[in-house]
């Protein structure tokens, strides 16, 4: 048997706008493990994601952060990564948003938030439409690279129906999977070995 099937490594592929990290299964930091990272932005001067499966311990929704949506039906914020959590990202697919990033595969981040509270409240749909998040990942400028390098992070593609319709808790083994094998074996790897 080949036993470097169990040595989990990176696939060493280039991050870029609108693919994901997948974190490895050995990752243990406190914000990142298990995590998939949505590439917002990576080029010389550094690197920036969402984390899109976290979520708070004290679970928060919109409708508490803003007034105006008291009475809209709950939307969750999740934790979008350890950065300015005091800033509002969101991850929609509406493409006549005026002030949208375009991330590919019909997504898009943020734009005017006036008019996304105006859809929200003409009662369109939410689910599988918009995701919100409470700060972002940041990497220098080498940082990022340095992490793939040590295996850290998988490269996998966007999948905007994972990203917007799927339970967040099962997107890191989906991601995995996807990516077909060693990874669907790593993604059956124990969270805590200890425990088994």
């Amino acid at each position: 048997m080949d036993m470097r099937i169990f040595q989990v490594k990176s696939n060493k592929a280039l991050p870029h706008t609108g693919s994901i990290l997948i974190a490895s299964p050995l990752l243990y930091d406190y914000h990142f493990a298990r995590s998939v990272v949505l590439m917002i932005t990576h080029n010389s001067e550094g690197s920036m994601g969402i984390v899109m499966n976290k979520d708070f311990r004290y679970h928060i929704s919109l409708n508490q952060l803003v007034p105006n949506l008291e009475t809209a039906p709950l939307i969750p914020v999740y934790k979008g990564g350890p950065v300015d959590r005091s800033t509002i990202f969101f991850l929609h697919t509406l493409p006549d948003l005026e002030g949208s990033f375009p991330l590919g595969n019909g997504l898009f981040l943020n734009g005017d938030f006036e008019r996304v509270q105006q859809y929200i409240l003409a009662g369109n749909p939410i689910e599988g439409h918009i995701r919100l998040f409470a700060g972002y990942a940041g990497w220098n400028n080498t940082q990022l690279q340095k992490e793939i390098n040590e295996d850290s992070w998988i490269i996998g593609e966007t999948c905007k129906q994972h990203l917007l319709e799927e339970n967040y808790r099962e997107l890191w083994q989906t991601s995995m999977n996807e990516l077909g094998n060693p990874y669907r074996l790593w993604a059956k790897y124990p969270q805590y070995p200890s425990c088994n």
